[in-house]
């Protein structure tokens, strides 16, 4: 991979690991962002639900405007919204506020992440597109864990906002040298689907709130159902949607939304209640916290590494399957947790970390299978869509799920339960519709 090729990969890595840092930097922040703005549990799983939904709910519309008005241009509009709704977000005063602001972050968000798997799209092929892939998809892994460790140092020492404010030079920089790297792709001819964006977003935004939150769980979530069935047929009848049905028609790409969507859901889960268990039952400090879940970082780094070269010799689906299977194994062995760290959480952690680390990127390169590049950018925007919806579905169902249980560890080893039922479902998705080796004849 020649110089200039390596500078935009950078750009292009840096950005989606900024968006996924955020996508959980408050986690081990929690309990000190609860006090300062005086939150309930739902309150505060809202918090991280307003960036998911709107990160998941404007997504599809921003890979469609990448494919527009070029990636290039969408990708550096959206990392200038992203550090704007940053700054908002770290100058909240009250919890209302901070929900507003991370709502409008994740528009921003919504931006950057169809472009970033796009724009690697317009700049690789072959062999450097695998890498450039497997870089990427390891990233969503990696920048969780790494997010837990630094929102767990800025709450300990200069405060859980500059976790925010951190993001506005990073997105300034990245701007600049895009504007100087990247070079400009091709645009094409079309229009916005407004009508499927606005429908999209209710549907998300209904059901999950329908499990979470909700006075009236019933209303909110056939609001969600018709708006999901409004939305598919909006999608049938465009000329140019935002979420091609086609891209439904491939076994290999419907296997990895599903799988994307619960095993995003399952590790969320799992970076969202550990830290609150971490601080609540063993008294660690924000800090240490997020110092707990190194192991499991250096871990999901190192094997992330070998995801290419495991590739060309296992194929991406056997290599999915092992990852998710290991994955599925240290996540059981946390149900067993009773007290301590380094036996009962920081080894099943690195098991984690090992599965973690091989599966996510083979799982993203299967949602982009046989997809042309006239459709990068509405394919990647429904691989980081189901990114998303994953990430609020998991909270919002375990939360729901283990609220009325009051003691942490109890409560922490129902909520590992749960989870490993999720990682479950996409050992079973894996086998049946991305393990085969045939490949489906419906390309996008």
């Amino acid at each position: 991979m020649i110089k200039k090729k390596r500078i935009i990969l950078g750009i292009i890595l840096v950005g989606y690991f900024m968006i996924i840092l955020d996508n959980s930097i408050i986690f081990t922040g929690t309990v000190k962002i609860a006090q300062t703005m005086h939150l309930n549990e739902v309150q505060l799983s809202w918090i991280q639900n307003a960036y998911a939904l709107f990160f998941g709910g404007f997504m599809l519309l921003g890979g469609r405007a990448g494919d527009i008005f070029g990636r290039k241009r969408i990708f550096e509009l959206g990392l200038f919204i992203f550090a704007i709704g940053s700054l908002l977000v770290g100058l909240a005063t009250t919890g209302e506020f901070m929900i507003i602001f991370r709502a409008f972050q994740g528009i921003g968000a919504a931006i950057i992440a169809p472009t970033t798997l796009a724009l690697i799209m317009d700049n690789f092929v072959g062999k450097e597109r695998t890498k450039a892939v497997a870089w990427y998809g390891s990233m969503a892994g990696v920048g969780a864990s790494v997010s837990q460790i630094l929102g767990g140092f800025f709450a300990a020492t200069v405060g859980w906002r500059f976790g925010f404010f951190i993001n506005v030079p990073i997105a300034i920089a990245m701007i600049i040298m895009s504007y100087k790297f990247i070079p400009e792709g091709n645009k094409q001819p079309g229009k916005f689907d407004w009508l499927g964006a606005i429908f999209s977003l209710i549907a998300v935004s209904s059901l999950i709130y329908a499990i979470d939150g909700a006075k009236e769980p019933l209303l909110f979530g056939v609001i969600g159902l018709v708006s999901l069935l409004l939305f598919i047929l909006v999608e049938s009848k465009a000329s140019q949607p935002i979420m091609p049905l086609k891209v439904f028609l491939n076994r290999f790409r419907v296997g990895a939304y599903i799988g994307r969507i619960a095993f995003t859901g399952a590790m969320m889960a799992f970076w969202f209640f550990t830290p609150q268990m971490l601080q609540e039952y063993l008294h660690y400090s924000p800090f240490a916290a997020g110092i707990a879940f190194l192991p499991l970082t250096i871990v999901t780094f190192i094997f992330s590494l070998q995801v290419p070269k495991l590739t060309n010799k296992l194929g991406n689906g056997m290599l999915l399957l092992i990852g998710i299977t290991i994955t599925l194994i240290g996540m059981v062995t946390v149900i067993f947790y009773q007290h301590g760290y380094w036996l009962e959480l920081a080894v099943p952690m690195m098991i984690v970390g090992v599965g973690q680390g091989l599966a996510f990127a083979p799982l993203t390169a299967a949602g982009i299978f046989e997809v042309n590049d006239k459709n990068a950018g509405a394919a990647s925007g429904v691989v980081n869509v189901m990114h998303q919806i994953g990430a609020a579905f998991g909270i919002s169902l375990v939360t729901s799920l283990t609220v009325g249980i009051h003691n942490p560890v109890i409560k922490f080893s129902m909520s590992m339960k749960w989870i490993s039922i999720l990682l479950l479902i996409v050992v079973v998705v894996t086998i049946l519709f991305i393990l085969p080796k045939k490949s489906s004849k419906t390309k996008l």
